[in-house]
């Protein structure tokens, strides 16, 4: 039986292959950073609801008295200030793990010497996340400061 000669197609397969290995990690990180991301417009969804559910009340409707209707729509604009900065931080960290993979991508396959580049982006890419967490902890520590809850014993059926 005859055999059919074999065509090597040379070395880019597997600097393919390479590639794609290398760019898996941050890929993950990405999906970390998006969930993230979930939880954060969904809180600033809330906040955003809740000052126009304040706004469009009557003052009597509300249960608050005026001083303290304008205290709490201060600190729910404060909030959505604090959860939209965090928003902005982690996306720009999602936009520069992108970048760090379109890098590792054009280094394996141009062989490019862009390691200096991956490390400089992914850097940022980590602090602009630490920051966007930090002001998402901010946050969330200002909404636990607002809301009491209190159980009253005649409050129980």
């Amino acid at each position: 039986m005859r055999r059919l000669p074999v065509i090597s197609l040379g070395s880019p397969a597997p600097d393919v292959v390479h590639a794609i290995q290398l760019a898996l990690a941050p890929a993950f990180l990405l999906t970390g950073i998006a969930g993230m991301l979930n939880v954060m417009a969904g809180r600033l969804g809330r906040i955003i609801d809740r000052g126009r559910r304040l706004k469009e009340r009557p003052l009597d409707a509300t249960g608050l008295d005026e001083a303290a209707l304008v205290t709490e729509l201060k600190g729910l604009e404060r909030r959505r200030r604090l959860a939209s900065t965090a928003i902005t931080a982690c996306t720009l960290a999602a936009l520069l793990v992108c970048m760090v993979i379109a890098t590792l991508f054009l280094e394996e396959l141009l062989d490019l010497p862009l390691r200096w580049l991956e490390g400089v982006l992914f850097t940022g890419s980590t602090l602009a996340l630490v920051v966007g967490l930090g002001f998402f902890l901010v946050e969330v520590h200002m909404a636990t400061q607002t809301i009491r809850v209190h159980a009253n014993d005649g409050d129980r059926p």
